[in-house]
């Protein structure tokens, strides 16, 4: 541990993970940088605001909401996760399977280092599978193009959801016990109902940015009234008192 309460591990992880986030943001901005210098295309800026705009629109709150929310889940790994990206569809189940199946708990070093082993593997995984796409585009056009297969592929993101959904409900973080859990979805439900029957439609990051605070608030005044409840294993009471007694 050094001054900061953080371990050898976390901090040579950190470490790393900001090198590699600085190198990744200056490759992706540094190709079109280096093209559009070399060739004399840049384009206006008005041209750009036009075009990209709903973009960042759309975006901008969905990597800051992925930023905020998956970091407690995914720990040191979420820099490797947002770089590569597909975070919610692909990089977030894979290391939830992974901790479930290790037995490993978020916030710990052993979780830290599954969830990286998870999603270093998952990435590489997709860019086997992105290649054999691509040399496999032409052959399978008159499948992938099927009506079937289209609608097939429309449910495809919600069952994904839907699985993530039913094991956060049905399983408890960091080995402890959470009663009362459905209740924290209740009023981010009804607001977001009201606002899209009621009000306007929104984009899927706007959406969660109206539901995280609420959803944050809704927690704690449930667990403050001892309508939602943290039971905690045996030997993390025993822990706990241990250290207590320590402080004393």
């Amino acid at each position: 541990m050094n001054k900061n309460g953080l371990s050898e591990y976390t901090n040579s992880v950190h470490k790393i993970g900001r090198i590699g986030t600085v190198i990744a943001i200056l490759i992706m901005l540094g190709i079109p940088v280096t093209m559009c210098t070399y060739f004399d295309m840049w384009p206006k800026a008005a041209d750009l605001l036009m075009f990209c705009g709903g973009l960042l629109a759309l975006y901008v709150p969905t990597g800051i909401v992925e930023s905020v929310t998956y970091t407690p889940i995914l720990g040191s790994s979420i820099y490797m996760s947002l770089i590569t990206g597909n975070v919610s569809n692909i990089k977030l189940p894979c290391a939830l399977n992974a901790l479930d199946i290790a037995k490993a708990e978020q916030n710990t070093d052993e979780g830290d280092a599954v969830c990286t082993i998870a999603i270093a593997v998952s990435s590489l995984i997709t860019i086997a599978v992105v290649i054999v796409g691509v040399l496999m585009l032409v052959p399978l056009q008159p499948l992938l193009s099927s009506p079937t297969v289209q609608v097939a592929t429309s449910y495809m993101l919600p069952a994904l959801f839907g699985c993530m959904f039913i094991r956060l409900m049905v399983t408890n973080p960091a080995g402890g016990k959470i009663t009362g859990k459905w209740k924290m979805m209740i009023a981010p439900i009804l607001i977001l109902l009201g606002i899209l029957v009621f009000v306007t439609k929104l984009n899927r990051g706007i959406g969660v940015l109206i539901t995280i605070p609420v959803m944050i608030l809704s927690s704690w005044l449930l667990f403050k009234s001892g309508q939602v409840k943290v039971i905690q294993r045996k030997d993390q009471q025993e822990t706990g008192n241990s250290e207590t007694n320590n402080e004393k």
